[in-house]
C-alpha cells in the first residue's frame, strides 16, 4: 500500500481520545446526585448504584467485546459503542421524565455501561498496532482522555441542568456523545499489513537503536487466560483499582477528618484528583516505554505502600493532598500502562480480547473498593485501619510484580540464548 493511502496515526490517536473523553464522562455521575435527590427523593445510595451498575457492565462487556474488536475491527465496535452509550445516556432522560429509578438503572447503568466497555477496548489494540515504537505513549494518550473527561463534563452538565433541566440534559449529552463517538469511530482502522512507522524503517544502525523490546509471546486470548502470568497481571490490576477507588470514594470525608480541610477545600481537592488521574495515565504510560512495564508496576506499588502508610498521620493539609495526588497518578497510570504490558507479555495477536478479560478486574474492584473502605470505616470509627489494610493488600501486589519482573527477565534471557521460541508463558 502506498504511503499516501495510509492514515495519519496521530489522527487515529485523536479519534481514540474522542471516544474515551465521551465515555469517561461517567466519572462525572456525582454531578447528577443532588439534582436527582432533590427532584425525586431517591437517597444517595440508590442514586450511586447507577454508577456501580455502569462500571460492572463496563467490565463485563469489555471481556466480551475484546474478541469482537479483533474479529470485526475497531470501526465496527466503535459504532456499536456509540449507539449503546448515546442511547443509554438519552434513555436516562426518558427515565427522569418517567420518574423511574429502575429505568435509570437500565438506561444509564446497563445500556450506557455496555457502551462504556465497548468504547474502552475499541481503540486500544488498534493504537498499539499503529505505535509499535511507543506503546506506552499511545495507550496513555487515549486512556488519558478517560481520566480527564470528568473535568470537561462536570461543569457542562451542571450548566445544562440549571439551564434546561435534568431530562433535557441527558438528551443533549446523549446526542453529543453519539455524534463524537461515531465520528471518531469512522476514522479508526488497523494499519496495513506489515506497516511500520518511519522510525522503524530507517538505516539498520538507527533502526536497531529504536527497535522496541520483543514481545515474549504471541498468544490467543484463550491461551493467555490459562497462564499464571495472566492471573498475576489480573490480581495486580484488581488491587491497584480497588485501592484507587477506595480513595476516590472516601477522599472528601477523609480529608476533612484527617487533615482538617473544609468541605469546600475537600471538594477542590477532589477536582484536582481528576486532573492527576488523567495526567498519571499519560505520564506513567509514556515513562514505561523507558522504565519497562515490570519496573513501572513495581514502582506503583512501592509508592502506594508508602503513601497509604503515611496518610492516617498526615494532619498537614498540603502534605495530605500531595500524597493523595500521588496515589491518583498511580491509579490512572495502572489503566494506561496495562495494554502495553499485555502487548509485551502476550503480543498483539489478540490484545483487545486479552485486555477485555483483564478489565473484568475493574468490574469487581468497582464494587469492592468503596464498599471495603466504607465497611472498615464504620466498623472502626476512623480511616486509619482502612489505610493499613490497603498497605497489606498492596504488599501482595508488590510481591506479584517482583515475581512478574523476574519471570520476564528469565524468559528474555532464555530467548536470547535460543532456548525459548513460542511458548514461554506456561513455563
Amino acid at each position: 500500500m502506498k504511503t499516501a493511502q495510509v492514515k495519519n496515526r496521530w489522527l487515529i490517536a485523536l479519534s481514540a481520545v474522542g471516544i474515551h473523553i465521551s465515555i469517561g464522562s461517567v466519572y462525572a455521575w456525582s454531578v447528577f446526585s443532588n439534582p436527582l435527590h432533590e427532584a425525586f427523593g431517591w437517597d444517595l445510595q440508590q442514586i450511586s448504584l447507577t454508577f456501580g451498575i455502569a462500571i460492572f457492565f463496563l467490565g463485563a462487556s469489555a471481556a466480551v467485546m475484546g474478541h469482537v474488536v479483533e474479529k470485526k475491527g475497531p470501526r465496527f465496535t466503535g459504532m456499536i459503542a456509540a449507539t449503546f452509550f448515546g442511547a443509554g445516556i438519552a434513555g436516562a432522560g426518558i427515565a427522569v421524565a418517567m420518574e423511574s429509578l429502575y429505568m435509570l438503572y437500565f438506561s444509564y447503568g446497563v445500556l450506557a455501561g455496555i457502551g462504556l466497555g465497548m468504547g474502552y477496548v475499541t481503540p486500544v489494540s488498534t493504537l498499539i498496532k499503529w505505535f509499535p515504537d511507543r506503546r506506552g505513549l499511545a495507550t496513555g494518550l487515549a486512556i488519558m482522555g478517560f481520566g480527564f473527561a470528568s473535568m470537561i463534563a462536570s461543569p457542562v452538565i451542571q450548566t445544562l441542568i440549571s439551564a434546561v433541566g435534568l431530562s433535557s440534559t441527558f438528551f443533549i449529552m446523549g446526542a453529543t456523545y453519539f455524534v463524537v463517538m461515531l465520528s471518531a469511530s469512522l476514522y479508526l482502522e488497523r494499519p496495513p499489513e506489515g506497516w511500520k512507522p518511519a522510525s522503524m524503517v530507517e538505516s539498520n544502525e538507527n533502526a536497531a537503536a529504536k527497535k522496541p523490546a520483543a514481545d515474549l509471546n504471541q498468544s490467543s486470548a484463550n491461551d493467555a487466560v490459562r497462564t499464571p502470568t495472566f492471573w498475576g497481571l489480573w490480581v495486580m490490576i484488581f488491587i491497584n483499582i480497588t485501592c484507587g477507588i477506595a480513595i476516590i470514594s472516601a477522599a472528601s470525608p477523609m480529608a476533612q477528618e484527617i487533615a482538617g480541610l473544609t468541605a469546600m477545600e475537600a471538594a477542590t481537592m477532589v477536582g484536582v484528583m481528576g486532573l492527576l488521574n488523567g495526567l498519571g495515565r499519560l505520564l506513567w504510560s509514556a515513562a514505561s516505554d523507558y522504565l519497562t512495564r515490570p519496573n513501572t508496576f513495581m514502582l506503583f506499588f512501592v509508592i502506594q505502600i508508602a503513601a497509604f502508610f503515611m496518610l492516617p498521620s498526615l494532619s498537614n493539609a498540603i502534605a495530605f493532598q500531595i500524597v493523595v495526588f500521588v496515589i491518583m497518578t498511580c491509579y490512572g497510570g495502572g489503566f494506561s500502562t496495562l495494554p502495553a504490558y499485555i502487548g509485551d507479555l502476550f503480543g498483539t495477536k489478540q490484545l483487545g480480547a486479552i485486555h477485555g478479560y483483564v478489565l473484568t478486574a475493574w468490574a469487581l474492584a468497582g464494587l469492592s473498593g468503596s464498599s471495603l473502605a466504607a465497611f472498615v470505616r464504620n466498623l472502626t470509627g476512623s480511616y486509619t485501619m482502612t489505610m493499613y489494610i490497603f498497605v497489606g493488600i498492596l504488599s501482595v501486589a508488590l510481591v506479584i510484580s517482583i515475581v512478574m519482573k523476574a519471570h520476564v527477565a528469565k524468559v528474555l534471557r532464555a530467548k536470547a540464548q535460543g532456548a525459548v521460541e513460542t511458548q514461554p508463558m506456561t513455563a
